[in-house]
């Protein structure tokens, strides 16, 4: 057969038209799946050209890459009003994505909708719920017995709906994504803050609510406000002991927690290509904390071997010939732009307290005497989200080697979580887990964990003065293990595990020496790793549960008795006036996070239960009246009361 580029100049003029009616003529003949699972919903790239070809005669000039996914999946791109920061966008987005914590309402919201099937790809990911204890398969053990009626119910669920389901144990939801369903060019919708990972294959992928989500599952149109575009231009190339990790912690402290609010971070510039595809997504994933609606990357070399890698060569091939529209146009106007040389960038560390209180390594150790901040480190915890890639973990591997070979082990506690079980049975395969290991690491299961909160820590008491330090993204009061005098630091996977074998924040692993059982002192190399396995990934166990054909026969139970779950009664319907002069609960001062508005850890078993979650409604909020967590004035009595206890007078009423 003639290669592809000749059969595209035969067809163009045989056909007479522009390259993109050629490239809709072949996907035709071809069509590409989303996924290995759905093998019968198809990559619309065509229809993303067609929209953008419309916006584009409309606007009348360059576009950014965030534009064109975006406006490529208009409902109305003829008519849809847009201008950034201002109008309200009505959208198509091509899949959604939940988790196991804030799936459990949505599903549940989706029962009450009547509908037989949900009308885009869905998914959900059994992630959340698995805590940290005693090490991987015992704690996942403990998990599907603990969490038996939710999972049911989530199985089932999906079975009845059309949902893809993701068992527990495989693994953390945006890994599973960017492994099996991120692609260049998606409009992807999750039901978690993170889900902004998918941006490192090139997406634009949105943390929402559940109600957002049950509004795509149900084939209505979904509302963004318009994105302002944040340009970050990088220049030069990661080296040494700098990793893309340090990328997004130099940009949160430029940027703060906030000063993405309401925009799109389109990272760019020939920097680029020195940054893996998963580096790519771990830039994108700690994006939520500075407030971004998302980030995401230009399609480009190190994204086509990752998909060719995870066995999506296919969709490889078809983005190569839409490749224009996956990247932005040559003099695209940004309404901020940062520019970082990646050869000037070093290794940073953020913390304590907030992700954007940035710090060099090199100068930390420092700033933590004069702050009065614990120097002993008493866990390192490297994975999450964020950073729990093959290359991740190859790092980190690379550094601990090197103190074993001197006979050195971690003086603090270190905890590995993979990302997947893919990554799981990989680095076992290739030997990295068993070098981390030795090192004195515990592998705990394919989980969030310790990052959302799910850390059963026995090493100190609650009020307790002390430092982790973590490669996860957020670092926020009593995130981690609910201790409010935890010092939690986040930094990059190879940093940590360096840190936690010196034990203290005073070590710069570029200048400093460690001593090894011998006696001699010794420097750690920087570390290197493949950014990919050479062989192929090995899948380990089957996790995935796909929706059956026929589901007319499945049931979903939920017990009247539960106090996990809890079907939904809909609302009276509206008697067509407004509500007025409402009493306002409270004002928040500062930070207002998820973390913050209903925080994860111990409440999470509550999330399919509405009555019972409320109980966790802005409990974390600093009120600006009395700068006090949980303490709001009752309006009626004038008396200070917990927020949910207030908000629950307010609903009943006083008594008679």
């Amino acid at each position: 057969m003639a290669p592809y580029s000749l059969l595209v100049t035969r067809l163009q003029k045989a056909l007479g038209v522009r390259q993109y009616h050629v490239a809709s003529v072949l996907c035709q003949r071809a069509k590409v799946a989303m996924s290995h699972f759905e093998p019968n919903e198809y990559i619309r790239y065509d229809l993303l050209e067609k929209n953008i070809d419309i916006v584009r005669k409309r606007l009348n000039r360059p576009l950014t890459l965030s534009e064109k996914i975006v406006y490529g999946h208009l409902d109305d791109p003829a008519k849809q009003e847009i201008e950034r920061g201002k109008t309200y966008l009505r959208l198509r987005p091509d899949r959604v994505a939940m988790q196991d914590a804030t799936a459990q309402m949505a599903m549940l919201q989706f029962i009450s909708s009547g509908l037989p099937k949900v009308a885009v790809p869905s998914t959900i990911h059994c992630d959340h719920l698995i805590e940290a204890q005693l090490g991987g398969e015992k704690d996942l053990r403990r998990a599907k017995d603990i969490n038996q009626e939710v999972y049911n119910f989530l199985a089932t669920a999906g079975a009845k709906y059309g949902v893809g389901f993701w068992r527990p144990g495989s693994g953390i939801i945006h890994q599973i994504i960017l492994e099996n369903y991120a692609y260049p060019g998606v409009l992807l919708i999750g039901t978690d803050s993170h889900t902004p990972n998918g941006g490192g294959l090139g997406g634009i992928c949105i943390g929402v609510g559940g109600a957002d989500a049950v509004d795509v599952m149900a084939g209505i149109p979904w509302e963004l406000k318009c994105p302002k575009v944040i340009g970050v231009k990088l220049t030069g190339s990661l080296s040494g002991w700098t990793s893309p990790k340090d990328v997004i912690l130099k940009v949160a402290g430029i940027l703060t927690v906030k000063g993405g609010t309401g925009a799109i971070v389109e990272y760019h510039g020939p920097g680029v290509d020195s940054i893996s595809c998963t580096g790519m997504a771990t830039i994108c994933n700690m994006g939520a904390e500075i407030g971004a609606t998302t980030s995401v990357f230009p399609y480009n070399h190190r994204m086509k071997k990752y998909l060719s890698k995870t066995g999506r060569e296919d969709i490889a091939k078809l983005a190569d010939e839409y490749k224009d529209h996956l990247v932005p146009d040559p003099g695209c106007h940004y309404d901020q732009l940062i520019e970082i040389n990646l050869n000037e960038l070093k290794p940073h560390i953020n913390g304590p307290f907030t992700p954007d209180l940035a710090h060099p390594v090199a100068e930390v150790g420092t700033v933590a005497e004069k702050e009065g901040w614990p120097l002993d480190i008493r866990v390192g915890l490297i994975g999450s989200c964020t950073n729990s890639s093959y290359e991740d973990m190859g790092r980190s591997a690379a550094v601990a080697k090197q103190a074993l070979a001197h006979g050195l082990k971690c003086k603090s506690q270190f905890t590995i979580t993979p990302g997947s079980e893919q990554i799981r049975a990989t680095i076992e395969r290739d030997g990295y887990a068993q070098i981390l290991r030795e090192v004195g690491g515990i592998v705990l299961a394919n989980a969030c964990g310790p990052c959302i909160g799910q850390w059963d820590r026995k090493d100190i008491k609650k009020g307790e003065k002390n430092t982790i330090v973590t490669s996860y993204n957020r670092n926020f009061t009593g995130r981690n293990d609910a201790n409010p005098e935890t010092h939690a630091f986040v930094t990059s996977p190879e940093i940590v595990t360096a840190l936690a074998i010196a034990g203290t924040l005073k070590f710069n692993p570029e200048t400093d020496f460690l001593t090894g059982k011998d006696g001699k002192k010794f420097k750690l190399e920087a570390p290197d790793a493949d950014e990919l396995p050479r062989a192929e990934f090995d899948p380990g166990q089957d996790t995935y549960q796909h929706p059956p054909k026929d589901s007319s026969g499945q049931r979903v139970d939920v017990s009247p008795t539960s106090q996990r779950l809890q079907l939904l009664e809909p609302f009276d319907k509206w008697d067509g006036k407004d509500l007025e002069d409402l009493q306002i609960l409270i004002k928040v001062k500062g930070k207002c996070t998820t973390d913050h508005i209903s925080a994860a850890g111990p409440w999470l078993k509550f999330r399919g239960h509405l009555d019972n979650i409320s109980n966790n409604l802005l409990i974390g909020a600093i009120n600006v009246e009395n700068g006090k967590a949980n303490s709001v004035r009752n309006a009626v009595t004038q008396e200070f009361g917990p927020v949910p206890d207030t908000a629950r007078y307010y609903k009943v009423g006083p008594s008679p």
